[in-house]
């Protein structure tokens, strides 16, 4: 495994995006362990676009208009009820007192899950990014597809949880003041606006 690779990935998942977003709201509304279900959420929404990519039917997605139209504005709908539930205090940053998690594990996890999987950029990302540290000509080159995946996959995993610690931490100085609080909830819907206006416009 290469130096490139790690260094790649580590830019790749730092990178704020939906996933990020979705976990920091979660540590910030009902701390670190709700924060940890997230982060396992959004991880495991990749799996498909990884599988995808592996096993070429990305390509498909890549040169089909309609299929990739309608996978993006799916997505594009969720980004924007992620912000409504923001903005209007419902679900998605609804603070509650105490490090518990009263949104059931499954439910925060699928709607990690669904985040990520209505992003049709991450199927053309994944089958651009996993060829340029692979040859395809290789015997080997499934199972060191499927290495590389898996070493994403905790990339990401780990830096949306140290994301989601660091938005359990503050919390409390969140949950003390109100107007901080209404602040964050506008910050969070208006930057979930923002990915979804983002996504509308990708081509």
């Amino acid at each position: 495994m290469s130096l490139e690779f790690l260094v790649t990935t580590l830019i790749v998942v730092v990178t704020p995006g939906p996933g990020v977003l979705y976990t920091m709201a979660a540590g910030l509304a009902r701390g670190t362990r709700a924060s940890a279900v997230a982060a396992v959420g959004c991880t495991l929404g990749i799996v498909p676009h990884m599988a995808a990519a592996i096993t070429g039917l990305a390509a498909l997605l890549h040169t089909s208009a309609l299929a990739f139209q309608i996978l993006k504005y799916l997505g594009v709908a969720y980004l924007v009820y992620m912000a409504w539930g923001a903005l209007r205090d419902k679900e998605t940053l609804a603070v509650e007192a105490g490090d518990t998690a009263p949104r059931p594990a499954l439910r925060v996890i699928v709607s990690g899950i669904l985040l990520n999987i209505l992003n049709p950029k991450l199927t053309i990302f994944f089958f651009a990014f996993l060829p340029q540290f692979v040859n395809t000509a290789e015997s080997n080159a499934f199972p060191r597809m499927l290495e590389l995946s898996g070493v994403f996959m905790l990339a990401m995993f780990l830096v949306f949880v140290v994301y989601g610690w660091f938005a359990a931490r503050i919390r409390s100085y969140v949950v003390n003041r109100p107007r901080v609080l209404s602040v964050v909830q506008r910050v969070f819907g208006v930057a979930f606006l923002g990915l979804a206006a983002r996504l509308a416009f990708e081509g």
